[in-house]
């Protein structure tokens, strides 16, 4: 028994001396997660939620008092350019122009008869004419007799006068002739009167129907059929018969934080996610970029606040889907995904690398920078410059150290490298903590525990 307590003692303390070499071995050390510089596709995309809305629609207003006798469609169905979707009573209307109708077709007969008077009219003078030409050449032949004493002046005096009635009579038709053509003028200008009427009271029956302005879809309908309409305003309780939207060019309206819309432009693309769609992505570019900030709390314009309170504020961006679908609907949620930049092959470094520190020159082993010269009286310190910290080997041990970096576009988890670094070499990217208190020629070691996919390292 003793023999077995004496060797558990002698391997427990052969544990401790190991231990202990093993601790003064790695005293001083740093453990930290190290990545590469490595060259990839990289995209800067900024995101927006909002939902789906067409380019076009219009709320179909009531344009006359009455009662909603039918609807002829109803929300979710299709409709064509043209066509009936509800009607309003219009029995006064319809009576209107069917009075009217009556009077025209009245005023049509006055019309014919006046143009048969007037064409008895000009019978009239026709015959008078012909009269007057007898008549002309009677008196004229009584003139030669009578000069030549041949015809007795009582016989002259009968033809002079016989001819001076047709002249008379002539001119008489001729007047008959004028009263009938102004009393058809007349009539035809009453006519038009009553025609004008009539595109009155039919226009006023036009309104007691709606029809669809273009083919869409039929998106909301307030109110019942029974129900009484209003003519007023747009969007007024009770004006409102339905909303009809264009749905061949779909947009998807989207809020985007107030410090990514600098970098969003017109024509950029987008992948457009719908949540009651999910696994389908819809291509679209940017179409319209609002100049207005909107208060996020509240969703009014900066412009008609009327408080001035500091709050988180978003921009409107309108993306139009290149390739909709009838399973969109007006109203459904979506997410934008904006690419704003887009490099290939280009020298990237993860994000969570970057840190800020004082640059600093190491001395020939590595293990402790140079000491600098006492800055004059009032002059600053030397101001942190963007960098990361690099994995050198300085005779057979690692240590940090910094390096200046100028970064371009940014990714999700990448960010371009425009100069200080090259492909492959071995940089530390964590844990945060450390990462931030880290200094040029601190001794490191790879960390071989990873952090969990989705759990930010400390």
């Amino acid at each position: 028994m003793k023999k077995v307590i004496g060797i558990i003692l002698a391997v427990l303390v052969v544990a401790g001396l190991v231990s202990f070499m093993i601790y003064k071995a790695q005293s001083g050390y740093t453990s930290v997660l190290t990545g590469k510089v490595v060259r990839q596709d990289l995209a800067t995309v900024v995101s927006g939620t909002g939902q789906i809305k067409p380019k076009t629609y219009v709320n179909l207003g009531a344009m006359m008092m009455g009662r909603v006798t039918h609807f002829y469609v109803k929300e979710g169905e299709r409709v064509k350019k043209g066509d009936v979707v509800a009607t309003i009573e219009n029995v006064q209307q319809q009576a209107a122009v069917d009075a009217q109708t009556a009077t025209i077709d009245a005023a049509k007969t006055d019309i014919n008869s006046y143009i048969a008077a007037e064409k008895t009219a000009e019978a009239n003078v026709d015959h008078a004419k012909a009269d007057l030409e007898q008549k002309d050449l009677d008196y004229k032949r009584a003139q030669g007799l009578y000069k030549d004493g041949i015809m007795a002046k009582q016989d002259f005096d009968a033809k002079k006068a016989a001819y001076d009635l047709d002249v008379a009579s002539l001119a008489q038709t001729v007047a008959a002739l004028n009263q009938a053509k102004a009393q058809t003028d007349s009539a035809r200008g009453h006519m038009q009167t009553q025609v004008a009427t009539q595109r009155a009271n039919e226009d006023m029956l036009s309104r007691t129907f709606a029809t669809a302005p273009f083919d869409g879809i039929v998106t909301n309908e307030p109110i019942r059929q029974g129900e009484t309409v209003v003519e007023g305003i747009q969007n007024a309780e009770g004006s409102t018969l339905m909303t009809l939207a264009d749905m061949s060019i779909i947009t998807a309206e989207v809020k985007v934080d107030e410090t990514d819309i600098v970098n969003i432009q017109m024509g950029q693309p987008a992948d457009v996610t719908v949540d009651a769609l999910p696994g389908r992505v819809y291509k679209g570019h940017v179409t319209l970029v609002g100049d207005q900030a909107i208060l996020r709390s509240t969703g009014v314009a900066t412009s008609q606040s009327t408080t001035g309170t500091e709050e988180a504020k978003d921009f409107k961006v309108v993306i139009t889907l290149d390739n909709p679908d009838d399973s969109l609907r007006p109203g459904l949620s979506t997410t934008a995904k904006i690419t704003t930049a887009h490099k290939q092959t280009v020298l990237t470094l993860p994000i969570q690398a970057l840190t800020n520190s004082v640059p600093q020159t190491l001395d020939a082993n590595g293990k402790a920078p140079v000491a600098a010269a006492d800055p004059a009286p009032g002059a600053k310190p030397p101001a942190p410059v963007q960098g990361v910290f690099e994995m050198k080997t300085v005779n057979g041990k690692l240590r940090a150290v910094f390096v200046p970096v100028t970064t371009g576009i940014t990714g999700a988890t990448d960010i371009e490298v425009l100069s200080g670094l090259n492909e492959g070499q071995e940089i530390v990217i964590g844990p945060f903590k450390t990462l931030r208190g880290l200094k040029s020629g601190a001794l490191l070691k790879r960390d071989t525990v990873k952090p969990t996919p989705g759990t930010p390292a400390t």
